[in-house]
């Protein structure tokens, strides 16, 4: 006999692997019966209300509605719900007492996923969101010697900017990315192809990098900070030899086979790292979570794909593990004084617990605000013209935080949602969390 049903969750989130190679999946009717089972439990509970525009749109839309109820709401307008939401994964991890192992069974994030995943299948995504997410093909283009600097003027002229709402639907006032004349791989062309390294505990002490599209073609210079920073407290680096996008900005678009295709290419290369004795890391949390999660959770029978996941790790969370077994030098020269530090959502829910903090709180006459709050960037939500001004509403108490502390640093552990910020906060310049420990090293 079934037991009563609980009101809460106590055991720890699990997750079931994302069924996307199922024709069932892509059944609309399904999916619209498992939006209204899902959408009625959200109703009922609105635990999550401040986490992102999803649910005030979910419940405005309740709420508005004849009978007051989910059933009450069109089903057409199901899509506006799920184009608010950005796969944050926060309302899963920090905030719903219903997901697995409850018997309500609810994954948010996963069935807005398949919503999209249901949407792309169908040709409705718009051409902006799909050249947006082509960050491979972008960066290729557009981050060469002769190119960038041009680019980045023109990107800076509000006419153009104009233009681009207009003809793009990419917001005026929005924070675009610059693009390096010299990449991330070329600046760190001079890295051995091999490492060595002192193993201690989980780590193996040598570390392939997984440059990422956003590193390697619009920000490299936090690469060059982790590589001084690994080096100095003696951890082996090297560049993957290739590679291309994680898969994320497709997956947040419903692009599943394009993820598989990314997939396809990534996963043999990391692989053999691991076998030649490599650890994984990135400085984007959304890659590194690609790999500890997302690609695991869609191809849970792929060995190699759980191989890698097992190697990769954030990178402040190796470190602190190396601290763990007295490996990480504490040498530090330099104070940084206040810093408001923002921890990225894909960072959060790696479950990993506060890694950059820690590490920043190691160094002598230092004092760091955590500010657990989302940033509202998400890589493209921000910059779309319908979702902006939603954006600087969700970014608006990180700002506050912030304009209170009046710090000496402030910054993301993700290079984007520190720049967000900074658009909103109009007020210096971020700081990369890895730029933050080699300054205060001084190396």
């Amino acid at each position: 006999m079934a037991g009563p049903v609980r009101e809460g969750n106590l055991e720890a989130p699990t997750r079931h692997p994302l069924d996307w190679l199922n024709p069932e999946f892509y059944d609309e009717a399904a999916l619209d019966t498992e939006m209204e089972r899902v959408f009625d439990i959200c109703h009922g509970c609105r635990r999550c209300v401040s986490l992102c525009q999803a649910f005030p749109t979910l419940f405005d839309l309740v709420d508005n509605s004849e009978s007051m109820e989910v059933d009450g709401v069109a089903k057409t307008d199901y899509a506006k719900v799920v184009e608010q939401c950005y796969l944050c994964d926060l309302c899963y991890m920090t905030k719903c007492p219903y997901v697995p192992p409850h018997e309500w069974n609810l994954d948010f994030p996963h069935l807005m996923l398949r919503a999209k995943a249901v949407a792309f299948r169908k040709g409705e995504t718009k051409f902006r969101d799909r050249l947006l997410t082509s960050t491979d093909a972008m960066g290729a283009i557009l981050a060469r010697p002769g190119i960038a600097p041009a680019v980045n003027a023109v990107n800076g002229m509000g006419f153009v900017r104009k233009a681009l709402q207009s003809l793009l639907g990419v917001h005026a006032e929005a924070w675009l990315p610059s693009f390096a004349g010299k990449t991330l791989r070329r600046r760190l062309g001079g890295l051995p192809a091999e490492a060595q390294g002192e193993p201690a505990g989980r780590t193996k002490g040598k570390v392939a990098l997984f440059a990422t599209c956003f590193m390697d073609h619009n920000e490299p210079g936090p690469g060059e900070d982790l590589v001084a920073v690994y080096r100095h407290n003696g951890i082996g680096v090297i560049l993957a030899p290739q590679e291309k996008c994680c898969g994320m900005p497709k997956l947040e678009l419903g692009d599943l086979e394009a993820v598989r295709r990314a997939k396809d290419y990534n996963i043999p290369i990391l692989a053999r790292l691991v076998d030649q004795g490599y650890d994984l890391t990135a400085l984007v949390p959304s890659c590194v979570l690609m790999f500890k999660q997302e690609l695991p959770l869609m191809f849970p029978n792929d060995a190699d794909v759980t191989k890698v996941r097992g190697a990769f790790f954030d990178p402040f969370e190796y470190l602190m593990l190396r601290h763990r077994e007295g490996k990480l030098k504490t040498d530090f020269k330099h104070a940084l004084g206040k810093v408001s530090y923002q921890p990225a959502c894909h960072q959060r829910v790696q479950n990993i617990g506060p890694k950059t903090k820690e590490l920043l709180a190691l160094i002598p006459g230092s004092d760091v605000d955590m500010i657990e709050r989302c940033s509202g960037h998400d890589g493209t939500y921000a910059v779309k013209a319908e979702f902006h001004e939603s954006a600087m509403k969700i970014v608006r108490p990180v700002v506050s935080r912030i304009e209170r502390a009046q710090p000496d640093h402030y910054g993301s552990d993700c290079a984007m949602a520190g720049h967000h910020i900074a658009c909103a906060l109009k007020r210096g310049a971020p700081e990369h969390p890895m730029t933050l420990i080699r300054k205060a090293y001084g190396v």
